[in-house]
């Protein structure tokens, strides 16, 4: 086993079991922030139908992203909603004895307010409501804390997972009244923001420079644009979601005014397993089911072709329960040259 440190909302409480390390002078009356310490294996494979993958612990959670996207260019999906998945979780996080070990280091310290150590000692230790830290029920559940998703430690609602840590029963689900427990639903938000996908830059014909008044053909390497997943899991509840991204679309932004589309929405859909038709000779003057006609000339310099993937985004779980999450979308610019047709008067 090896120790993992993870940030951790306390609020009015917390773990802070390193907190005499690191601030050995802090006088405090409500504590804050502080890193946490979980348990989890050094050995973080997975086996995935019978074959042993790479996965990565983060805290309780362990990622599975051996079909997720992947390569220098590869990108995380932004959520076409507002939406986003949670700052904040509650899970499995300490044992009774380490849950004792961790809380009486920081009762010894000189940081806590005697009125926190009051408070907190009556709710592990006296009754109020838990006993010497429900030793007693060692090996029969987990006290459950707040973990904070990595990357969301300044966001304001990292700040909501402020309860103290609550035990629950191995095979019982966490109290109803905790809305950010983790369930299946939240493990495909997490898996969700770890997925990654491929490049957005689109095939052009002509591939050069293209021609005033000249369709150009847009197109994606079909090949590339495979769905990915990712699956996030909580190996202490047996508990496990996998969250999936498929290209739906193809958006064609031209980088200037003075040019249209085609289709004329610039949203080019997915047919037949590929987006766009790549370009054959002879199709010059026929109209491209995905492109773009430039109206003016780049002069000296190009302008920023931008596309964008759409990608359908749901999930499953090993609970059966599964849906829909909001579509994400992944792009980027490319230089285009467009140039004047030359004619040659004799």
């Amino acid at each position: 086993m090896r120790r993992l440190i993870t940030p951790a909302r306390t609020g009015t409480v917390a773990l802070l079991a390193f907190l005499p390390i690191l601030m050995p002078n802090a006088a405090w009356a409500t504590p804050g922030p502080a890193p946490s310490v979980t348990e989890v294996d050094s050995d973080t494979s997975a086996k995935v139908d019978g074959d042993t993958v790479s996965a990565s612990a983060a805290g309780v959670i362990v990622f599975e992203r051996s079909k997720n996207g992947s390569g220098e260019s590869a990108g995380a999906v932004t959520s076409t909603t507002s939406w986003t998945p949670p700052a904040c979780y509650y899970a499995p996080k300490y044992t009774p004895k380490q849950l004792d070990s961790q809380m009486r280091q920081v009762w010894m310290s000189s940081a806590p307010s005697p009125e926190w150590s009051l408070k907190t000692q009556n709710h592990f230790v006296n009754g109020k409501p838990y006993k010497d830290f429900n030793k007693d029920k060692e090996g029969e559940g987990y006290w459950w804390d707040a973990y904070v998703t990595e990357g969301r430690e300044s966001d304001p609602a990292a700040q909501d997972c402020d309860e103290l840590p609550f035990w629950v029963d191995e095979g019982d689900a966490p109290p109803a009244d905790v809305p950010q427990a983790i369930t299946p639903d939240m493990l495909a938000q997490l898996a969700y923001a770890e997925i990654r996908v491929p490049s957005t830059e689109v095939e052009l014909a002509p591939a050069n420079a293209t021609k005033v008044n000249l369709p150009t053909w847009a197109w994606l390497d079909t090949a590339e644009f495979k769905p990915v997943s990712v699956t996030a899991s909580v190996p202490l509840l047996g508990l496990s979601a996998t969250t999936t991204a498929e290209p739906v679309s193809l958006k064609i932004t031209p980088g200037t005014e003075d040019a249209v589309t085609y289709p004329a929405s610039g949203q080019c859909e997915v047919h037949d397993g590929q987006i766009g038709d790549p370009y054959a000779d002879g199709e010059a003057d026929e109209t491209p089911p995905c492109g773009v006609k430039y109206l003016r000339s780049s002069g000296d310099g190009s302008y920023k072709l931008q596309a964008t993937v759409t990608w359908k985004i749901s999930w499953t779980s090993t609970t059966g329960a599964g849906g829909d999450l909001p579509n994400g979308e992944f792009g980027a610019d490319q230089d285009v040259v467009v140039q004047e047709i030359q004619a040659v008067n004799r």
